[in-house]
């Protein structure tokens, strides 16, 4: 248990940390029926015809041996790290899947248009309901870093190992590509399926079929289990996790559309999760069915022996993982600032170089707008902004100054005379969930134009009225790099009408290749100056600051 303060306490480890799970019926009906249509149909054909010959392939006798067999050091050690990374993935995945602990098939997220929720909590509609009011605990005993509305943290751990479970990947995949050992995972006849529901109804009808030893080969049902992690999961989990980046769905909405839309990419991307934990668990329960200490030897020492040595060793790698995820959740606690930055050192060279890169292109239309969207964030405590919000915001003046040649104030209306800048988009948060909107504004680069900053200013300042989440003024910064790509405006308007203040009225930011806690609500004035580096804590914004998000979120 970690002892907070009494304002991380409210945060971290609320009151209410009950764990519900409701899935929309027509889901578990659907599930269920094919569950039990499958056990239904093994046990009529064993009742009926008795259990299915399943004939073992003669290549995986190990006296006739012509095909691959045994596991050179290259598939041992990529096995461990696999379950390494993967583990730390789903620990960090499971923590940001808590901070918006609903799942959808559209874009809207509408309120309790979910088709499963890990809450108790249905959305009420009688008060204002934000996505940070709605995220939920987790025990860190499942989750990493756990507790509540620790994305920033679980997202930190989850790109540090993200990098690793690809590279192993590769290195997997390459090896398996340049020796014969592809022939255990990739079928080569479609004999295979036969031979897989034959498996599989010795298994539905609690009798283990006739195992060739794993040494040499696998039976039909787990080829087709390992080809299906390696070849169809594992690149579909990294392929929905790119379609929730606002970079690239701005860029190329089709690529969203590949998968159903960003949200059932999000669920896709869960569902992926819970196949990897299925597979572990069948995975870890065959082998100690079938053998435990050989197997332990086959993949710990690349041995077909029955002495005890694999699985002491086995086991000693498997508590080596589970250290690591304790180690990681102190870590994550300790030295949450070096977590964030080791992850910015990884991650950010990648960014800048790939996804930083896409400007937006704008294609939604009117009829896509979202019907609403999630507020976030508390509405501003301050005097003055109340008193300009009782006015309609009629002497508010956004203030622009810094490193610039000419400093400014200026109105809504001397903003409309300006110019008008129009886009429609898609709002990406870093909680999950995500909305269609039509902004109105002014262009930054029309503000940059006008203030005319020195060749110094690299980063804008944006400071708000509002109030980061532990106190003090909310701010977060932009280099002018993203600020001068379409559709990066100050929006005064939101889907035809005046901006609302729970949406972030007078101004608000919007740059479209980021996740939206960049995009400052309420803004007050703005500042240009030499780096990030000289504002607030150096991180680039109070989230940043105070909560360990990313600098540079384009995903």
């Amino acid at each position: 248990m970690i002892h907070f303060d009494l304002a991380h306490r409210k945060v971290h480890y609320p009151d209410d940390r009950r764990f519900r799970i409701w899935i929309d019926r027509r889901f578990v009906y659907a599930f269920l029926l094919l569950v039990f249509a499958a056990f239904a149909a093994a046990w009529i054909q064993r009742i009926g015809w008795g259990l299915p010959h399943i004939s073992i392939n003669p290549d995986l006798d190990q006296g006739k041996i012509s095909g691959p067999h045994g596991f050179p050091g290259w598939i041992r050690w990529t096995h461990f790290f696999n379950f390494l990374f993967l583990t730390m993935l789903i620990r960090s995945g499971l923590s940001i899947l808590m901070d918006h602990p609903r799942l959808y098939w559209n874009d809207d997220c509408t309120a309790n248009s979910e088709w499963i929720r890990f809450t108790p909590l249905r959305v009420p509609t009688d008060r204002i309901w934000t996505a940070k009011d709605d995220a939920r605990y987790i025990t860190p005993l499942v989750g990493l870093p756990g507790y509540r509305h620790t994305v920033g943290m679980a997202r930190s751990w989850h790109f540090i190992n993200v990098y690793g479970f690809v590279l192993t990947g590769v290195v997997f995949v390459v090896g398996l590509c340049t020796t014969d050992q592809w022939l255990r995972l990739v079928p080569t006849s479609p004999a295979i399926f036969s031979e897989a529901w034959a498996t599989f109804v010795h298994y539905a009808t609690f009798t283990l079929p006739p195992e060739p030893n794993g040494f040499y080969g696998y039976n039909a049902l787990q080829q087709l289990a390992y080809f299906s992690t390696v070849f169809i999961m594992a690149p579909l989990s990294i392929l929905t996790g790119l379609a929730m980046s606002p970079a690239l769905v701005n860029r190329a909405p089709w690529y969203a559309r590949l998968f159903g839309g960003r949200q059932s990419a999000r669920s896709i991307h869960f569902l992926m999760l819970v196949g990897f934990s299925a597979f572990i668990v069948v995975h870890v329960t065959l082998i100690v069915l079938t053998g435990f200490t050989r197997n332990m030897n086959h993949i710990v020492l690349g041995k077909d022996a029955a002495s005890s040595l694999g699985l002491w060793l086995g086991l000693t790698g498997i508590a080596v993982v589970v250290c690591a995820w304790i180690v990681a959740h102190l870590v994550a606690w300790k030295y949450p600032r070096r977590v964030q930055h080791a992850q910015k050192a990884i991650s950010q060279p990648v960014r800048l170089a790939t996804l930083n890169r896409l400007s937006p292109i704008h294609t939604y239309t009117r009829d896509q707008i979202s019907p609403r969207m999630w507020p976030n964030g508390m509405l501003p405590l301050r005097e003055d902004w109340k008193a300009l919000r009782d006015q309609g915001f009629r002497d508010y003046r956004l203030k622009i100054g810094g490193l610039v040649e000419h400093p400014l104030e200026l109105s809504l209306a001397e903003m409309e005379e300006i110019g008008r800048s129009e886009t429609i988009s898609m709002h990406h948060c870093i909680q999950g969930w995500s909305g269609i909107a039509g902004w109105g504004g002014i262009s930054l680069a029309k503000i940059i134009e006008l203030a005319h900053p020195y060749p110094t200013a690299q980063t804008i300042a944006f400071y708000s009225y509002g109030e980061g989440l532990y106190g003090g003024t909310y701010y977060d910064t932009q280099s002018i790099e993203n600020a001068l790509k379409p559709g990066s405006m100050l929006a005064y308007e939101m889907n035809g009408s005046r901006l609302k203040e729970e949406y972030g009225a007078p101004l608000r930011l919007r740059v479209d290749n980021q996740l939206g806690y960049k995009m400052v609500k309420w803004v007050e004035r703005i500042e240009f100056v030499e780096s990030e580096k000289v504002v607030g804590k150096g991180e680039g914004g109070k989230n940043e600051d105070d909560e360990y998000f990313d600098l540079l979120p384009n995903i």
